[in-house]
This record gives structure tokens, C-alpha cells and sequence, in this order.
């Protein structure tokens, strides 16, 4: 089978309204990013994926669209969105736009309409249901607290909305919905975006007949309940006749609650349907033992815990689908501070271990802005720090309403998990608000960038930055990094993930010590034939693994 494009790609993720005000409005904007293309040309990545750009209003930061062809004004206009798509072709990479077509924003017009009238052209384009016994249809719970069901006057009736009730979703049983969604993937497609991340995308097939979740009936075992439901299949396929399947693309879809078997159904080399998903089961370890709780919690992530998850998605897709390889995006912590240490003493060979850990895997890397400098998770203290929806009304549902934890310990758990970590302002520099803005950005920059930022890196051939520019490079050099099978060492050891790769007549040994202490481990490192092609430290003392040491072997089989 012919190898695609994005098979040998690197991505990186930008989240716009955090990466560069160009104006001094304090916000992130599309002439910041065109401005800063010459760094990601020298990081060496691939693919530019935008978080959404479009018109919103900003209820879950730009996830609730109100106009799908329009930019959102503060981010720019369309002709800036032109030039900077003219731009990054001419910078040799591409473009990946976040689609998001479960739900829309309450503003968008077709909402506005369909909560009118249930017989006018938009009144099925959602889900609405009838109160039952006086309240909500069903016991479902929404990602960011409450109910999953906002009542509408209007019409007498309950919408349904697994994310904010600004974020109604879509009903995609109605084939004038699917064909409004291929017509908004064609208007970006023909300007020559080059595919899209899906946001939640397995979520849009509904279980027939809505039934309750199992009680607690928690925003998880909601998504749980919902996600790949019966025709998501059928709509997969029907995208991908009607658009994809015209377009020399990628595509990357969101998929919450996906096991690995989903994965190969939606994905498989053989089907035609998605090219990859963004599974989440490796950032879901060490959630809360209270299930009322969630995610909120800030115990150690358990490294055989973690080294099962990773594990069993490379070696279910080998041959069958492929994988995206993440540890950072938007709605994650940063990788260092959660799987590592933010140590200033070890950060930066903490930051090279965990890129090299995923790097060296089978499947498309992503890497979030700002951890090729290792950069960390803020550490606030305090509610009024935090602008993330999620993390605020968490906090107000589980402290101050059902009191299941207390307010300091939720604190505590927000400082580790909330998505605010990953949304401060990129550090660009030592000068006032990290060369973000001129002026006071949106959100408060970590006030480690004086240590941190993408200057002092780029000037440091020791860099966290650099080591990412060589993994890119050795990726885009290496079919045995691209496309070996995978096969794991020790998977109870909870120091030491270690695992082998093997492609035609070559291994590839990569050993990461996940401790800040020194540890001994023999995987074979001294055979004649093994050369070591990369390391975080200046040399290789064998079996002897210090703090967070990392390293990379090729032998001849």
C-alpha cells in the first residue's frame, strides 16, 4: 500500500487566540501566526492545525460557532485568513482546520430559527424532546455541569446540548444537516485547506430512543452512553463519498470514550471513512477513584498505567489504522508538569524524554504550542484566576453546590488539570507579557517566561527546542520510526518505559527513565551493532539511567 502524506508529517497545534497578538488587542490573531511561520519552518513541522477561527460568541472559546464562513473578527478577516493560508503553502506546510459539527453555537441562525417553530425549515436541524413528567428527558449530564437539556419556552420543549447550553447539537438523522456539514467542508476545502481535526466527531449518532445513563449519570458515563452510536459508521462514509474522498486531505477525528477496535472501524487503512483519531485514553490514567469527580484529581499518573494505554494502541492499529500521538493539546494539562516534573533542575530533560517517548511511535505526532520550549502548567491558586468554563463551573458544582470535595482540595486539582494551564499566552521572549502582546493579554501569562520562551531556546542549542527539531527530522528520515511494528519491554516496570521497534532488518531500542533518580536497566544497548542516534544527555553510560534520561539505539538485526 502507497504511503500517504500524512503518514510522514509532524503537526503542530496553534491555539490562535494564545499564540501572537499582532495589533496589540490583547488577543491572539491570524497575522500573528503568518508572523511567526519563519519558527515553525524551523522546527521543522509539517502541518499547521488552527483551533476554530470562525465567528462565535467565545461561550467555550470559539467551540460554539455562530457562522462557519465567516473568521471571527478579532482574530482577522477572510482576505488575512487567505494570505496566511498563501503563506504557509508558500512556507512549504499545510493547514488542518477544526471542524466542529456535533454541535453549533445558540447564535447561529439555524438555532435561532429552529427554537422558533417546530414546522419551519430549521425546526428538526437540533434535538428537541418534550418535557417529561414536568422536567428533562432523560438524566443526561453535560461536559461542563447540569443538565444535558435546556427548556426553550418558545416551543414548549428541552434541547439537547452535551457540551454548554450555548452549544446546542446537531441532528444529524436529518439529511438537510449532513448536507449544510459537506457543504462547509467544501467552502474551506476549495480555498485550499488541507483537511481538518474533527472535534468530537463520535458523538454525533445519538443512541436511538435517547435511554437514561447508569446512575450517577456523570458527564462520563453520559459520553460514555452517546459515543459511537449506530449510524456514526453511515455517516462517516456518506462525508466521505459526498467530500473527502475528492480532496487529497487528512483527517484527524476527535473521538472521546474510543477503544482501539472503534478506532480500526472509523480509521482502518482499508476503509474509507476517517484517516486517524485522537484517542484519550492515555490522558484519562489517574482520574478521580470518585467517579462524581471525573477527571479532577492530582495523584502521579502510574507510569505501567500510562505504558498499557500507549501499548495497546500501537500494537491494535499496526497494519490496520494508524495513530495520532499527543500528550498536549488545549484541553490537557502540559505534558511535563503531569507525566514528568517541572522541576526547574530537571524540566528541560524531563521535556526532551516525554517528546522522545512519543516521537519514536507509530502514527502522526502532535505537538501544542509551547511544548517544544517545555513549557509548564501555571500553578493558580485561586478561583478568579481561571477564564476556563469547565474548570469555574466544576468547581461551583462539586464545592459550593453538591459538596463533594472541599474548596482547597479542588483547588488543588484545578492547579493540575484544568485546560487554563495549556491556554496561557505563548512565552515568546523575556520582554513584557512574554512578546505576546504589547498590551495586557486575555488571559495572564505564566510568570515562568523569563526562564522560558522561545528567544532563549532558539539561542540554546541545548534546547528543549532543538530536540524537538531532531525527533521531527529523524521522523521524516526514517521509515523504521514511521512505520515499524511495535513491541513493549517490561510493561509493570514503574520507572522505565522501554520499548522496541522493528522494520525490515533494523531495531530501534528507545529507554526513558520516568524518575529523578538513577536506575540500572540492560535491554541489550551495548550490542556490537547499536548505535545510539539520540539522547538527552552529552553521554551514554550504558545501562546506567540517570534522571530522566532518554535514549535511542539503532541496531542491525
Amino acid at each position: 500500500m502507497a504511503h500517504k502524506w500524512w503518514q510522514n508529517a509532524v503537526i503542530y497545534q496553534i491555539y490562535p487566540m494564545s499564540f501572537q497578538d499582532s495589533n496589540n488587542d490583547g488577543i491572539g490573531d491570524l497575522p500573528g501566526i503568518e508572523q511567526r511561520l519563519p519558527y515553525l519552518k524551523k522546527l521543522g513541522v509539517d502541518v499547521l492545525w488552527l483551533n476554530p477561527i470562525y465567528k462565535s460568541p467565545n461561550k467555550d472559546n470559539g467551540y460554539d460557532i455562530s457562522d462557519y464562513e465567516q473568521i471571527q473578527p478579532v482574530y482577522g478577516s477572510m482576505a488575512e485568513f487567505d494570505k496566511l493560508l498563501s503563506q504557509i503553502h508558500k512556507h512549504g506546510m499545510k493547514l488542518l482546520m477544526d471542524l466542529v459539527v456535533n454541535h453549533t453555537s445558540d447564535q447561529h441562525r439555524w438555532f435561532q430559527e429552529s427554537k422558533r417553530s417546530k414546522d419551519g425549515k430549521y425546526s428538526d436541524y437540533y434535538i428537541w424532546r418534550d418535557p417529561v413528567d414536568g422536567h428533562e428527558p432523560n438524566n443526561w449530564h453535560a461536559a461542563f455541569g447540569g443538565s444535558a437539556w435546556t427548556f426553550v419556552p418558545e416551543r414548549g420543549q428541552y434541547y439537547l446540548h452535551l457540551f454548554a447550553p450555548g452549544q446546542p447539537d446537531l441532528n444529524w438523522e436529518n439529511p438537510a444537516v449532513r448536507k449544510s456539514v459537506w457543504n462547509i467542508m467544501r467552502f474551506w476545502l476549495d480555498k485550499g485547506v488541507d483537511g481538518f481535526r474533527m472535534d468530537v466527531i463520535n458523538l454525533i449518532s445519538k443512541p436511538a430512543g435517547l435511554p437514561d445513563a447508569p446512575e450517577p449519570a456523570t458527564y462520563g458515563l453520559t459520553e460514555a452512553l452517546v459515543a459511537d452510536g449506530p449510524k456514526l459508521d453511515d455517516y462517516l462514509r456518506e462525508m466521505n463519498d459526498k467530500v473527502l474522498s475528492h480532496y487529497d486531505i487528512m483527517t484527524v477525528g476527535e473521538m472521546p470514550s474510543s477503544k482501539p477496535e472503534d478506532a480500526i472501524n472509523y480509521t482502518g487503512l482499508d476503509k474509507h471513512e476517517l484517516n486517524m483519531v485522537f484517542q484519550f485514553e492515555h490522558v484519562t490514567v489517574a482520574a478521580n477513584p470518585d467517579p462524581r469527580l471525573g477527571k479532577w484529581n492530582d495523584q502521579p499518573v502510574e507510569l505501567p498505567q500510562l505504558k498499557r494505554a500507549l501499548s495497546r494502541w500501537q500494537k491494535a492499529l499496526d497494519g490496520r489504522g494508524w495513530n495520532s500521538l499527543y500528550w498536549n493539546n488545549h484541553d490537557q494539562p502540559r505534558a511535563v508538569s503531569r507525566f514528568a516534573t517541572d522541576d526547574p533542575k530537571y524540566r528541560v530533560r524531563a521535556a526532551k524524554m516525554l517528546g522522545t517517548t512519543l516521537h519514536m511511535m507509530q502514527g502522526t505526532p502532535f505537538v501544542y504550542e509551547g511544548e517544544e520550549l517545555g513549557m509548564t502548567n501555571v500553578h493558580y491558586t485561586r478561583l478568579d484566576q481561571y477564564e476556563d468554563l469547565e474548570a469555574i463551573n466544576s468547581y461551583h458544582e462539586l464545592v459550593d453546590e453538591q459538596k463533594v470535595v472541599d474548596g482547597q482540595t479542588m483547588l488543588k486539582y484545578l492547579a493540575h488539570m484544568s485546560r487554563d494551564n495549556a491556554r496561557t499566552p505563548m512565552q515568546w521572549d523575556a520582554s513584557k507579557n512574554a512578546g505576546f502582546s504589547k498590551v495586557q493579554p486575555w488571559f495572564a501569562v505564566n510568570p515562568n517566561y523569563p526562564e522560558i520562551n522561545a528567544e532563549k531556546a532558539v539561542d540554546d542549542s541545548q534546547s528543549v527546542f532543538y530536540h524537538y527539531q531532531k525527533l521531527i527530522q529523524l521522523r521524516h528520515d526514517s521509515d523504521l520510526i514511521k512505520f515499524g511494528n511495535y513491541d513493549e519491554i517490561d510493561p509493570e516496570d514503574t520507572d522505565v518505559f522501554a520499548y522496541r521497534r522493528h522494520y525490515q532488518d533494523q531495531t530501534l531500542l528507545v529507554i526513558s527513565n520516568f524518575t529523578d533518580q538513577t536506575v540500572t536497566r540492560d535491554y541489550d544497548q551495548g550490542h556490537p551493532t547499536a548505535k545510539l542516534i539520540l539522547s538527552n544527555y552529552d553521554d551514554d553510560l550504558g545501562t546506567e539511567l540517570r534522571p530522566y534520561e532518554s535514549k535511542v539505539y539503532v541496531f542491525k538485526e
